[in-house]
């Protein structure tokens, strides 16, 4: 038995992948990185068995433009990880990087569990036992428009004399549905074999308002017709209760959730099968029901109830080991199909249409943050007396829509009241925050008229913790509801002028 590393380094490695590192006193000596370009394969692993992978270690440059990469880097949602087992010619293992450590969409979160961490958000690491008889190999493939930037990784691995003839294969696979399919579960894992299942993670992007994880799992094992093991709710099965909300720990976690109840909203859970993991003689199924509340103007009787089908976005990864081939037919689909389809009808970046004439005393100015893909719009004002700002859009065909703002949070932001063409509309918002953060400020369901509109922000006061009156928006934002919204009709003709609702 021999233990082994797989780490590369040294300028030599820009002719030849597989250098030694040098180990000199030559600053090249640290050259540890690798650059991959878009649409090209990087080989972290291909070695020759029988061995025993034991961890992998990974990192690279976030998404956003930076001194080493000007123009910004691929996402992790956009780098897509395979494994092959014994020069088999499908992946045993297929997922993208994100979303096999527990990050989804795109965004990176801090992971502390057993099997996977991802500490400080941006350093991955798997401890997954992948055992494999004649050779291994593990790629990473770049699937997006930007090169993947400071690829730096690890992997350890043990070399065997032998592995027993029963020995299962560790595999993970990828698969979405944007939206879940009507009429039937949403499918995580189904194959053929004899094995066990140790692992899900669940990312779920809402599309309704209201809470969407009261739909069960349902996991049929051996063949059954009805499945053996039918649980309460979605999150129940994630180990939470009464909902989900952000949380790690060694067997499950919520690494993001980043608003209740919200159209867009944005939940991704793990569950780690370490200590009961699900055993099957000679087959699994593993789905979820997609159920839940929804909002009265989507249920065909107009009223608000805790058991709908909903047509949220899907994806997850399955994780199981089993002895012979899955017979698994999903595949993980492009990272431009993996992209999740955007919502807005109308964006209206505050940006661009402010000028002198759409705001009070004080000033305004771009200024970039990583929460958004361009600037947003600083308004410095200096006290709550005259302070304002409005955003105008326009809206082309009278359709159901949902009214929100992109805002920043701040130590220094006051508290605004919204209006929609001179009606208030809720409360005021409070932007202070002690760290700077983003939130969408959800404001109201309704049937626009086509024409021009305008978004108004009138500075009512501050936080007592507040240094200042600052407000700081990226867009005014018209979402779209879902079709049934539209086909229902229950608001179309209703004034919403008169009576503004928002569903919750």
């Amino acid at each position: 038995m021999r233990i082994g590393e797989v780490r590369r380094g040294g300028s030599e490695r820009k002719l030849d992948p597989k250098a030694d590192p040098r180990g000199d006193l030559n600053e090249a000596s640290n050259y540890d990185n690798f650059r991959v370009p878009a649409g090209e394969t990087h080989v972290l692993l291909d070695e020759r068995g029988p061995g025993v992978i034991t961890h992998l270690w990974m990192t690279f440059l976030g998404p956003e433009p930076q001194a080493w990469a000007k123009e910004g880097s691929a996402n992790h949602q956009e780098m897509l990880l395979r494994m092959y087992w014994d020069g088999q010619e499908r992946p045993a293992v297929e997922a993208p990087v994100g979303d096999f450590f527990a990050n989804s969409f795109g965004k990176r979160s801090e992971v502390t569990s057993l099997p996977v961490v991802v500490e400080d958000a941006d350093s991955y690491n798997c401890f997954w036992q992948m055992p494999f008889r004649k050779s291994a190999r593990i790629e990473l493939v770049n699937q997006s428009d930007k090169p993947v930037g400071l690829l730096y990784y690890n992997v350890d691995w043990i070399e065997k004399d032998a592995l027993p003839a029963d020995t299962p294969y560790f595999y993970a696979q990828y698969r979405q549905e944007y939206p879940a399919v009507s009429g039937r579960d949403y499918v995580v894992l189904e194959t053929r074999g004899k094995g066990h299942y140790v692992g899900t993670v669940l990312s779920v992007r809402t599309r309704s308002p209201s809470w969407f994880g009261e739909g069960d799992e349902k996991i049929y094992i051996d063949g059954e017709t009805k499945p053996s093991i039918w649980g309460t709710g979605t999150e129940d099965y994630f180990l939470s209760a009464w909902g989900l909300k952000t949380t790690q720990t060694p067997y499950f976690g919520v690494p993001c959730f980043d608003q209740w109840g919200i159209v867009g909203g944005h939940t991704s859970a793990y569950r780690w099968h370490v200590c009961d993991p699900i055993v099957f003689r000679t087959g699994i199924k593993v789905t979820f029901e997609h159920f839940g509340w929804i909002a009265p103007d989507e249920n065909p009787g107009y009223r608000s109830t805790s058991w709908n089908e909903r047509e949220d976005d899907y994806a997850s990864v399955a994780f199981w080991y089993q002895t012979g081939l899955p017979t698994f037919d999903a595949r993980a689909p492009h990272a431009r199909a993996r992209r999740l389809p955007s919502l807005e009808r109308v964006v209206a970046c505050a940006r661009e249409v402010v000028d002198g004439s759409r705001h009070g005393v004080g000033s305004v100015s771009k200024q970039s943050l990583a929460f958004y893909e361009g600037p947003q719009l600083l308004y410095r004002a200096p006290s709550a007396d005259g302070a304002w700002l409005e955003i105008p859009f326009e809206i082309k065909v009278k359709e159901p829509l949902r009214l929100l703002l992109t805002l920043t949070k701040s130590y220094d932001f006051g508290r605004y009241q919204p209006y929609l063409d001179g009606v208030r509309i809720g409360g005021p918002l409070d932007l202070y925050s002690a760290e700077v953060a983003t939130e969408e400020a959800h404001l109201l369901d309704f049937w626009p008229e086509p024409g021009a509109h305008t978004v108004r922000l009138e500075c009512v006061g501050k936080h007592a913790l507040s240094q200042g009156y600052f407000l700081g928006i990226e867009a005014v934002r018209l979402r779209e509801r879902r079709p049934r919204v539209l086909r229902y009709g229950h608001d179309k003709d209703k004034d919403w002028r008169r009576d503004p609702k928002l569903y919750r």
